[in-house]
């Protein structure tokens, strides 16, 4: 810059000296110089915040968001409290009330569901009670259901051929639509809707400049790792600190790695071509300069080995002026040096091979501050093209391919290399999920095993064999996985695509609804006493009439739920809610169908004695009266008795009730967002990179602040809206995104941007020399042309030294296709040549861009943050910018701006926030919501169908809806205690726990609600008995043995958001289900329906009790508690 020879604007030889410094001391002259001070020649009015810090305005303090409280505490954890203890007080005190002054009676109701009510003399009174309509009604409901399922069993049981084959024609149907089988694994479209506003901004973006590009990078650590002490260059007796990746034979052993990546040469299979990275990298002066893009502190040496070698010895040869380590330091305090005169005689530059600058931010990491010299870490980047055409998708995967497998087999001998490319974590997430293959067929494998044993009713070891459900069980689990198969071939057919969430999560869904039913039929079924001459098909129709409704319940509710839970915004979940409905409609039609066809044909094999396996072979000992199973047995003779004692009922409502207590006040503390970390396999390398990005990298991703087409920059007013140098207001853009860098702590962005506006107008002025033409032809004569038939400019509308009109839009093209030089090195090819959009044969500026950086981003939450501040940052500059038109519309209209109306303020926002991360991050701006809508639509869809399917129960249906919520909090407790972030994929979990949620409460409600027995405490005995072991047996045990397989898989997302929170679904699904709802039925059930009570006087004994039994253990005759005995009275 001050050689005179080389730059015709330096009057003489001027030597800069750039020091941090305030003073600086000149050995060889012995003098002391002053740098310029405020001082001396203070800032005036037109000075910018950007050009002199004396002229910046004091930043306001920082004020803290206001948190909301409640006398000083946590609001969540004040209310949570106050309800816990209003809850402790009334049901204590009434507990306590009743113990002292309510004695029991001398009779109560017999727990033993073998006495039937119509031999019963306690319930005659009853006999005389009138039902209510509202009773009536719920009675003809239920029947309605049991008559026509009874129907419909009936017709299964009959056509053993016809319905089999049918469900079979049909399934292969739909499956016949995997034929249009799509995967959708592009993440952009997985996460992120068409029509959000990160996606609307990335395709603008896209559309108007190019894709963001391709990252390659290398962090590179010195193996000795401590920083080393070099003396002063010069006569100096002192010396600097450098950091361990400075060493030279570090930059040697780097740049030669740089070299043979640079040297890569890869073969496409598919194009029939080689590959090299020239043929995919960004080059920004192209054609001019074939040279690619690299990061990289070699650049400062124009990646030659000389030049790094290269030292300046004083004229007398006692001691080196300047070697590598100066002129580091100079490109580090400024890049865009274009002749470093302390190298003199070796023309060395700071700017790269590819013709622009390295920033040292981007290229160094590990530093203190902004001491560059004491850097820990290397940064080399190679910044590839990213076109969405895919031969040239096929030539960069390709490419990196090649680069992964050289950096996979290097070992440096002074070096450590963590290194990632673009495709890096798809590659990486592909091995996890076929490593993980093995660990989840072993799950599935288990599960199978499990029904296929468990299923059977074995009484005695002479009739093994035929008691066995092998065949059965493994047929419920082939109705599951065809039911899948067929939804995702329905929606094949319609072009909806899967995701590989589905194949993970959908299959486990629709396995524990279809299990949990089918254990269910067959256990009732097992358990049903037929009456005298009943063939086998009346007995399947009766117990599908008497178990067909309550799948009826849970089906549809399950199915709508999930279909409702589809008009969510969110792609992934969205498809997961359609294919996850569709399977759960379609598994609960071929159980009503197919597989009562099958239990009909088991259930004849069993009669006449026939062994499974060896169906031809027959045993001769008779069939045993069933028992119910040994699960069955302990549920009704010792876990329901223990369960329903007056002493447990109680411990159980305040044990519940303060878990979900605790789990209410940390529902608003767990965490948002994905830890990318947790994606990658413990071994992969992807990972080791991502500890080395939060450790050394000391910028985040560029962040662009886009200008939408239709800005006038040819005015001065224009201008100023946009501008960030001398002259320009500190509310313009660039003056509101230094102000934020000012703040990078709380905005997140780290460095004032780049502004091509500002850089034009200091090319385009006439004491630049950059601004040339022909005087031929007036031609555009590029700044580096050293021939002499050029002359500057014309510039003839010029307005506070700026183009304006005409001239601005004439000479803007020229700008951008100037190659920055010695002799100019404003031009804007290398930095600007894609920032800016020139329509109508360049006659017209459309969108532009100005690009800075965000601060590093470590975490999921400051992601969220940093994109957050800057939309808000976003929306603040284009509301300014409206003010500003609407007042110069108003003022050339003769208004005042006084008399502007509010309305004018409120335009269409024109600048917004661009960077590479947004359109995966903008999902937690709003997962909350989305969480909140999604469970509460399926919530609502569930009580509805409830509501209407119980015959218009609404005690029932909001005692199923309670307990679901419960189930629901004490998952956010288990995402917040066990370290579960919310995200898709735990709100994909959270949807699924409220379908699994019905498995557990529905059935066991519905039994209570249906029980002929007059008091809630022997309804909730009979409930619990018959409906818990199936519930236990089926979903519970058949869920946890093989989700605990999945706690051995190596991946680290299966472990936390599949293991944790499948455990957690199916454990506190069983806790609530199997415990709390019982004795919360207990308490506070439906009052008993008179229609149905008298209906079940008048029945027989068979049909109330399934399974007789003359004792009762005094355990049972001890159970009537104090509570239901009031109840009893009153009855």
């Amino acid at each position: 810059m001050g050689d005179k020879s080389k730059n015709p604007m330096a009057p003489f030889t001027i030597y800069f000296t750039i020091s941090p410094n305030d003073t600086i001391h000149l050995d060889k002259l012995n003098i002391t110089l002053v740098p310029m001070h405020n001082e001396i020649a203070p800032c005036n009015s037109s000075c910018s915040c950007q050009d002199c810090q004396s002229s910046c305005k004091p930043l306001p303090p920082d004020v803290p968001p206001q948190k909301w409280s409640i006398l000083g505490f946590d609001p969540v954890i004040f209310i949570v409290s106050c309800v816990y203890c209003a809850f402790v007080i009334v049901f204590g005190s009434v507990h306590i009330w009743i113990y002292f002054y309510c004695p029991p009676p001398d009779k109560s109701w017999p727990l033993n569901d073998s006495t039937t009510a119509a031999k019963d003399d306690d319930c005659a009174y009853m006999r005389d009670v009138a039902p209510g309509c509202y009773d009536r009604f719920q009675v003809r409901t239920e029947e309605f259901f049991e008559h026509k399922f009874r129907i419909w069993g009936h017709f299964c049981a009959r056509h053993l051929v016809v319905v089999p084959s049918t469900c079979v024609v049909i399934c292969v149907a739909l499956a016949a639509g995997l034929a249009f089988f799509q995967v959708t694994s592009d993440p952009v479209e997985l996460w992120s809707a068409p029509d959000s506003q990160a996606r609307q901004e990335k395709n603008y973006f896209d559309n108007n400049f190019s894709p963001f590009y391709r990252t390659e990078m290398l962090i590179i650590t010195a193996k000795n790792g401590s920083l080393w002490w070099k003396k002063d260059l010069g006569e100096g007796t002192g010396g600097h600190l450098y950091g361990p990746v400075l060493r030279k034979e570090i930059l040697h052993e780097v740049l030669d790695l740089q070299t043979s990546i640079e040297d890569l040469v890869a073969y496409s299979e598919k194009l029939h071509r080689n590959v090299t990275l020239e043929d995919i990298c960004f080059s920004p002066l192209k054609p001019d300069n074939p040279n690619c893009t690299i990061m990289s502190v070699l650049n400062y040496f124009q990646n030659d080995h000389a030049k790094i070698d290269a030292v300046i010895v004083d004229s007398e040869g006692f001691w080196n002026d300047a070697d590598y380590t100066s002129h580091f330091s100079i490109c580090a305090k400024d890049p865009l040096t274009v002749n470093d005169l302390n190298m003199q005689g070796t023309n060395l530059s700071c700017l790269a091979e590819f013709g622009g600058p390295v920033m040292p931010w981007v290229a160094l990491g590990g530093y203190p501050g902004d001491n560059y010299e004491n850097a820990t870490a290397l940064v080399v980047t190679f910044v590839v093209n990213n076109f969405k055409n895919e031969t040239f998708q096929e030539m960069a995967t390709t490419w990196e391919a090649k680069y992964l497998e050289l950096l996979h087999r290097f070992q440096g001998d002074n070096i450590t290399v963590n290194y990632s490319a673009e495709r890096s974590i798809q590659d990486e997430l592909n091995r996890e999920s076929q490593s993980d293959v093995f660990t989840v067929l072993i799950s599935y494998c288990v599960m199978f095993l499990y029904i296929s044993i468990a299923l059977g009713n074995y009484n005695s070891l002479s009739r093994l064999l035929v008691d066995s459900k092998v065949l059965l069980g493994l047929s419920g689990v082939v109705i599951v996985l065809v039911s899948v198969v067929s939804s995702i071939g329905f929606f094949s057919y319609i072009r909806i695509p899967a995701t590989l969430i589905i194949i993970e999560v959908v299959p486990f869904l629709v396995l524990a609804v279809g299990v949990d039913n089918i254990f269910i039929l067959v256990q009732t079924f097992d358990r049903y006493k037929p009456k005298p001459g009943e063939t086998t098909e009346e007995q399947v129709a009766h117990v599908v009439g008497k178990v067909g409704p309550s799948m009826l319940l849970t089906s549809l509710s399950e199915s709508l739920a999930f279909f409702l839970g589809a008009l969510t915004t969110m792609p992934a979940v969205r498809v997961f809610s359609l294919y996850a409905a569709m399977a759960l409609f379609i598994d609960f039609l071929l159980q009503m169908s197919c597989f009562v066809c099958l239990l009909t044909i088991d259930a004849k094999r069993r009669e006449v004695g026939r062994f499974e396996i060896a169906c031809c072979k027959k045993t001769s000992v008779p069939p045993q009266v069933s028992n119910g199973g040994y699960l069955y047995y302990l549920i009704k003779e010792f876990y329901a008795p223990f369960l329903l004692n007056k002493v447990v009922r109680p411990i159980v409502m305040f044990v519940f009730v303060t878990w979900i207590c605790v789990c209410a006040a940390v529902m608003n503390k767990v965490e948002i967002g994905l830890d990318q970390k947790l994606s990658m396999p413990e071994d992969s390398y992807v990972l080791r990179y991502f500890y080395a990005m939060e450790e050394y990298l000391s910028v985040g991703s560029p962040v662009y602040f886009v200008v939408e087409g239709g800005h006038n920059y040819t005015t001065v007013a224009g201008q100023n809206q946009i501008c960030g140098g001398s002259g320009c207001p500190d509310n313009s853009l660039l003056g509101q995104v230094y102000q934020a860098t000012r703040r990078s702590n709380s905005s997140y962005i780290s460095y004032p941007p780049s502004s091509w506006l500002d850089d034009y107008f200091d090319w385009v002025s006439p004491g630049s020399g950059c601004c040339r033409t022909f005087k031929g032809n007036s031609s555009f004569c590029p700044s580096s042309d050293d021939r002499s038939d050029c002359e500057p400019c014309n510039i003839t509308h010029v307005q506070q030294k700026r183009p304006e009109g005409e001239d601005f839009v004439r000479f803007l093209p020229w700008f951008l296709a100037d190659n920055p030089g010695i002799s100019c090195p404003k031009g804007g090819h290398a930095a600007y040549g894609s920032a800016v959009k020139l329509l109508r044969n360049d006659s017209l500026i459309g969108a532009t861009y100005f690009m800075t950086y965000h601060s590093i981003l470590r975490t999921s939450n400051d992601f969220i943050e940093a994109l957050r501040y800057a939309r808000e940052l976003g929306f603040n500059i284009t509301r300014t910018l409206s003010r500003w038109n609407a007042t110069d519309d108003a003022l050339s209209n003769g208004q005042t701006a006084s008399s502007l109306s509010s309305d004018s303020e409120r335009v269409t926002p024109v600048v917004f926030p661009y960077s590479i991360f947004y359109v995966f991050y903008e999902q937690y701006l709003t997962i909350v919501n989305q969480t909140v809508f999604n469970l509460g639509l399926s919530m609502a869809a569930i009580f509805g169908m409830t509501f209407i399917l119980l015959g218009f129960d609404l005690w029932t249906a909001i005692i199923i809806i309670v307990v679901i919520a419960m189930i629901l909090l004490s998952m956010f407790g288990l995402m917040f205690f066990w370290s579960v972030s919310l995200n898709a994929l735990s709100l994909v979990n959270l949807v699924m726990t409220v379908g699994i949620a019905v498995e557990f409460c529905s059935h066991v409600t519905r039994a209570f609600a249906i029980s002929g027995f007059p008091t809630r405490l022997s309804r909730a005995y009979h409930a619990i008995t018959h409906m818990g072991s199936s519930v236990l047996s089926g979903i519970t045990l058949t869920k946890l043995v093989g989700i605990f397989v999945l706690a051995f898989s190596k991946s680290q997302l299966f472990r936390v958001f599949y293991f944790r929170m499948y455990f957690g679904i199916v454990l506190f699904g069983a806790c609530h289900g199997l415990i709390f709802l019982p004795v919360l039925l207990s308490y506070c059930g439906p009052f008993v329906n008179y229609a149905r009570l008298n209906r079940h006087l008048r029945n027989s004994p068979s049909e109330n009790a399934p399974i007789a039994s003359d004792r009762r253990s005094e355990s049972q005759s001890a159970l009537v508690g104090h509570v239901d005995d009031g109840e009893a009275n009153r009855s």
